[in-house]
């Protein structure tokens, strides 16, 4: 049996780590394989950090925020990829979209994960959510022949925002990342350009954990992260 392969696709550099590192490492744990695609570095709006630099260049924060996610892709076992199609606003092109779908039909992954659908602070999270949603149609034929190559429909979910209660996000699943988060503080502690987001993120960890907790009863959980299903999951019985 081949591994489970996970698709995670940010808007920006960072977004999988603060939002799905925990998930990647427990898949990749388990003998999955992942990748995580960023549309864009996050190098206009969200590298306030590297821009204290009076000599900053576009491009060098680039390369940096580069680096910075390859290191946190590879703590929690992913494999990065990148389209640098700028932040802020990200623009989607037909041809964006012609990319995306191409890598989801050559790596055929049984679960994707991206943004919501809204966020009315950030402009730039919708528009990965419409890319990656068209994307995923025109790879999966649902089960109907095609004139052109698909790959089989995978899962479709999207991670916790910022702010939840106004981005429409109400949680279906939650991931127990509790022997892995120390994997998941490694990856933040790499992402220099938005340290900021460290504590708020580790906080969000301990709250879904104890969210967990009361689903299952169990009191090993200490840490968790939180998706929402988008597709309804298959199964034989309940």
């Amino acid at each position: 049996m081949s591994a489970r392969r996970l698709l995670v696709v940010g808007a920006h550099s960072a977004d999988f780590v603060w939002r799905a590192a925990g998930a990647i490492a427990k898949h990749t744990m388990a003998g999955g394989e992942a990748v995580v695609l960023a549309l864009s570095y996050g190098e206009r709006g969200e590298s306030g950090e590297l821009w204290k630099d009076p000599n900053q260049t576009v491009e060098n924060v680039k390369r940096l925020r580069h680096a910075e996610a390859e290191r946190a892709a590879a703590m929690v076992g992913a494999r990065l990829e990148t389209f640098d199609l700028g932040d802020y606003p990200l623009r989607i092109r037909d041809e964006d979209i012609d990319r995306l779908a191409a890598l989801m039909r050559e790596y055929a992954p049984h679960v994707v994960v991206t943004h919501p659908d809204r966020d009315p602070f950030n402009p730039d999270h919708p528009v990965a959510h419409t890319a990656v949603a068209t994307a995923r149609q025109l790879t999966a034929g649902a089960g109907v022949s095609s004139g052109f190559r698909t790959a089989p429909p995978s899962e479709f979910l999207v991670f916790e925002p910022h702010q939840p209660e106004l981005c429409g996000f109400v949680p279906t699943v939650f991931v127990d990342i509790t022997d892995v988060m120390a994997a998941k503080q490694e990856a933040m502690a790499s992402m220099g350009a938005q340290g900021y987001l460290r504590d708020y993120y580790t906080q969000r960890a301990d709250q879904r954990g104890n969210h967990a907790r009361r689903v299952t009863g169990d009191p090993g959980i200490r840490q968790a992260e939180a998706f929402q299903r988008l597709i309804p999951n298959v199964v034989g019985a309940l």
